[in-house]
């Protein structure tokens, strides 16, 4: 059968208008089991090249592959998590912790995610991964910025994915939960998953994250933190390429 090995990405390009391109001539590989933030401002393109990893958009340009090691179909498709940057919740309705993680488990044979012993033992599990049991019944407007994001990263978690993505997984939270997201998605690191974020915000990178890559509109510099979160790279990032700091 085989398994996930790395997701390869080779002249990767898109945009909105003809010629005008968010993402540009994209080169990448990301193999199982790194932790990768994409570091950019906002409107980079990190939203865009996010929802092209994970099939939301297909490139005008270039290709995207998930390799996988000694498999016996050209045809594989791993299993991908995606939590977005912005959840719309209408919070008058009446749905719980285990029903929005169960949400996650939708596919193309069911239409709704029936809550059977399997499966309530599944989210049950996800929510001690996640620092939340006992969640299961609690209203999902009754938790706190920060127990949400673990709820939604739930249920992008319960099918187990290979490559796990996130669009500014912790905007708009307080340190001690961007920590509890950060310490959560290292474990899923070691653990074997491919964790893929992007953030503006690099105050937390340079310490969290092993693998870092500065992108606006293409890839400007990727590697480990301390050699990459350099003065040239980030003025280069940030669109202040004319500018130094004296």
């Amino acid at each position: 059968m085989g398994s996930f090995e790395y997701l390869k990405l080779t002249g990767v390009s898109y945009g909105f208008t003809y010629h005008d391109f968010v993402v540009e001539g994209v080169n990448l590989s990301i193999p199982r089991g790194r932790f990768v933030s994409i570091v950019g401002p906002s409107g980079s393109g990190k939203t865009t090249l996010l929802k092209l990893m994970c099939g939301i958009y297909e490139p005008w340009n270039g290709d995207i592959e998930y390799i996988c090691n000694d498999c016996d179909s050209i045809f594989y498709y791993p299993s991908v998590g995606y939590v977005p940057q912005i959840e719309t919740i209408d919070w008058n309705f009446p749905v719980s912790v285990q029903e929005v993680i169960a949400m996650g488990s939708w596919n193309y044979k069911s239409y709704l995610p029936w809550l059977d012993k399997k499966l309530k033992n599944q989210i049950k599990d996800t929510l001690k991964t996640l620092g939340l049991s006992g969640y299961e019944k609690r209203h999902i407007r009754a938790l706190s910025g920060g127990e949400q994001q673990r709820v939604f990263l739930g249920r992008a978690l319960i099918r187990n994915p290979d490559v796990l993505i996130l669009d500014e997984p912790t905007t708009g939270l307080d340190y001690v939960s961007r920590e509890k997201i950060f310490d959560i998605l290292k474990t899923l690191s070691n653990n074997g998953m491919t964790v893929i974020l992007s953030t503006h915000d690099i105050t937390h990178i340079a310490n969290r994250s092993p693998w870092v890559i500065c992108f606006n509109k293409y890839v400007i510099a990727e590697g480990r933190p301390q050699d990459i979160l350099k003065e040239d790279n980030l003025l280069k990032t940030y669109g202040l390429s004319d500018y130094k700091i004296k």
